[in-house]
């Protein structure tokens, strides 16, 4: 072969290469917002709020769609003392910022008292649960990251997916979101 013949042969490889490489990123991009934005107090990104079963009442301030999947955040009421099942997350982190009340949150065998200003994180992969202690309204803020499936996870129980459900459905449905239920909830809300 001449070098010539070669030269143009390799250069023009490099070029469909090039472009195929191009085409393969703009393929892969998803959307994320192009500009900042601002969501009030005591609202929702979207203007609806999420009910989940356990008496919290959510307002996404920014959302998976947001950022192409990174984060999810969102603010968190809850009137009645208690909270979730002791879980863990497959592949997400998640940090509780307490806005107001009391919490005890609970990470792998440590269980924290947390009041308005305190944060605690949670890595993925360790069991975790919390519950709202004391009268009166407590508020979470509350990150994932990556955000994984979970706001998708509590729409569709704020739309009553769940309800109906036997044990080992919600189990599997909890699982097919991205975690898992190891426990019971905190039972015991003596302050630490």
């Amino acid at each position: 072969m001449k070098r010539n013949t070669f030269l143009q042969m390799l250069m023009g490889t490099t070029a469909l290469v090039t472009v195929s490489m191009n085409g393969l990123g703009k393929g892969l991009t998803k959307f994320r917002v192009k500009a900042g934005f601002k969501v009030d107090t005591g609202k929702d990104r979207f203007k609806k709020t999420i009910t989940l079963m356990e008496g919290d009442t959510f307002f996404t301030k920014v959302s998976t769609k947001d950022t192409d999947g990174d984060i999810y955040v969102y603010e968190s009421t809850r009137s009645k003392e208690g909270g979730p099942a002791h879980h863990y997350y497959f592949s997400q982190d998640e940090w509780w910022y307490i806005l107001q009340g009391e919490f005890l949150i609970k990470t792998g065998e440590t269980t924290y008292h947390a009041k308005a200003g305190d944060s605690v994180f949670g890595p993925r992969m360790v069991p975790h649960s919390f519950a709202k202690i004391g009268e009166g309204d407590g508020r979470l803020l509350q990150f994932f990251q990556p955000a994984g499936k979970m706001e998708e996870f509590f729409t569709k129980v704020s739309l009553g997916a769940a309800k109906g459900m036997t044990e080992a459905e919600q189990d599997k449905f909890r699982e097919a979101h991205g975690f898992k239920r190891v426990g019971p909830a905190i039972q015991n809300f003596k302050k630490i």
